[in-house]
């Protein structure tokens, strides 16, 4: 039998422990619901996956804050300390501290291989005939869609929400025919085009940018709010650490790198 002593010292270990697990450090990360191939509740995005890894080399569990990513959430999330780092972010975004970047990657061409639009450009009077989709991000047409609406081509864009459900309707619609060419977000572009990887051809938006101020090309970072030096530094460490495990989880989804020369890899 143990004596009172003994049993007094194991009650005490016990609450101590217990008292340490419910003071585990948290990492919480602002994410969007619904926007594959980024972050979804399910967690089943590229980014879930490497808010996974840092939050393990973080040694803090991961807590998710879902919120969508539009107007004000910088403000009213991670300004408020609701959360505290979001996993993608452009690198040049001014309102929050980012890390370097961990990825760089372009706007995409999708078109079906026996088209034959391997040298397709913005332009090319080609166009004129087309059925193109771009992304609608909010109330308005993304980068590539602006760039086609000041040659005049307002006439041939066929607008898509890209999050949700139907999600992938862009690419479908390409690999059906229902449209004749897509321009894309890389990332987005390579998860979805994966299950037509014999049918469609990828191939990134050139030149990098379309003067004035329309750029086709994002370095893409981790970022937390201002001020907040020390987790910003623990994220760098952490991507420099494990940049091998970030792009083979990057290339799992088949997201576009952009590399020095003119050219994208899919992953696989």
């Amino acid at each position: 039998m143990c004596s009172p002593f003994l049993k007094g010292l194991l009650l005490l270990g016990i609450c101590v422990a217990i008292a340490n697990a419910q003071q585990q450090k948290e990492f919480k990360v602002c994410a969007d619901p619904m926007n594959l191939p980024f972050s979804n509740r399910s967690q089943e995005g590229f980014e879930n996956q490497i808010a996974k890894l840092v939050a393990q080399e973080l040694h803090a569990k991961l807590v998710y804050v879902w919120q969508r990513m539009g107007r004000g959430f910088v403000r009213e999330y991670l300004n408020k300390s609701e959360c505290d780092a979001l996993i993608g972010i452009p690198s040049n975004y001014k309102v929050v501290l980012t890390t370097s970047p961990y990825y760089c990657s372009s706007y995409v061409y999708v078109s079906r291989r026996d088209h034959n639009l391997q040298t397709v450009g913005l332009n090319d009077p080609r166009l004129q005939r087309m059925k193109i989709g771009v992304q609608v991000l909010e109330e308005n047409y993304a980068p590539p869609g602006q760039a086609l609406a000041r040659r005049g081509l307002q006439n041939q864009i066929i607008g898509f929400d890209t999050t949700g459900t139907d999600a992938g309707e862009i690419i479908d619609s390409v690999a059906s025919g229902k449209i004749d060419l897509a321009i894309v977000w890389g990332p987005f572009a390579g998860y979805f085009a994966r299950k037509y990887r014999d049918v469609l051809d990828l191939r990134p938006l050139e030149p990098v940018s379309q003067p004035p101020s329309i750029p086709f090309t994002f370095s893409i970072s981790m970022g937390v709010r201002k001020g907040n030096q020390s987790l910003r530094d623990s994220l760098e460490g952490i991507i420099s650490r494990r940049a091998a495990d970030i792009q083979q989880i990057l290339s799992q989804y088949g997201v576009p790198i952009l590399k020095s020369e003119a050219g994208v890899s899919t992953g696989s």
